[in-house]
């Protein structure tokens, strides 16, 4: 008799970038956010959810910094130091790094530099994507009119926004599907839903929401404490 086995969840957060953009001369993960670094926010949320196996983050093999941060250990938190050059590569690094996971296990890739995923959100992917046979990833629909601009900064042409989503993550791929999208991904994916893609695949669509937003210039983590601090300030006065 063939035995049933639940797929699992899993976390894999790329964190070898430096997050130039920032203009900080402290890697971007590791910017302060309510006295934790960004990339701590991002792993409390995944420990704290009973559905999770384990969470993996990348970081490059000459990162200096993660020793020296506030991050509790935990028996479900693994560390791999083989972070790439670009974040394809960290990520299928990552996934080579990973020990007992099956191919059709779930991965759920996540940026280390958005700190505003909420148990419910995290949820509401798990729920919406663990029967489907692509995967998926959170996104919101796009609200604003897109301008194209041309060479000298001026609008050459009005986008179309119909149909159109802004990617979120985390993105929610089986272990071997997501392995060989990034294997036989060309150019540098800017995201895993794209590799996915290239296969011939469509990854579904969760609804996101704006708070889940990435930290990507120095106003996003302003933003994003005014986001956090509600958050606490409503448990305080649940209590």
């Amino acid at each position: 008799m063939l035995e049933f086995r639940m797929a699992n969840f899993h976390v894999l957060i790329p964190a070898a970038g430096s997050g130039s953009r920032m203009g900080s001369d402290v890697p971007k993960q590791y910017l302060q956010l309510l006295g934790l670094p960004l990339i701590a926010h991002c792993i409390d949320t995944f420990i704290q959810n009973p559905r999770i196996a384990g969470v993996h983050v990348v970081i490059s093999a000459d990162d200096g910094d993660w020793q020296r941060q506030p991050i509790s250990a935990d028996p479900g938190l693994f560390v791999h130091p083989c972070g790439g050059e670009t974040r394809a590569a960290s990520v299928l690094n990552g996934l080579a790094a990973m020990k007992d996971v099956a191919d059709d296990d779930w991965v759920l890739v996540h940026d280390a530099a958005r700190p505003g995923l909420t148990q419910a959100l995290l949820d509401r992917l798990l729920d919406a994507v663990q029967d489907d046979a692509v995967g998926g990833l959170l996104a919101i629909p796009l609200a604003d009119t897109l301008k194209r601009a041309d060479s000298t900064q001026r609008v050459a042409a009005t986008e179309p926004r119909a149909g159109l989503w802004q990617a979120q993550t985390p993105q929610m791929f089986r272990y071997g599907l997501l392995k060989k999208a990034l294997q036989n991904a060309g150019a540098a994916p800017t995201d895993e839903a794209q590799a996915v893609e290239a296969l011939g695949l469509k990854p579904k669509l969760v609804p996101g929401e704006l708070r889940n937003l990435k930290i990507t210039y120095p106003q996003d983590l302003a933003l994003a404490e005014a986001i956090l601090r509600a958050d606490r300030n409503k448990k305080e006065e649940g209590r």
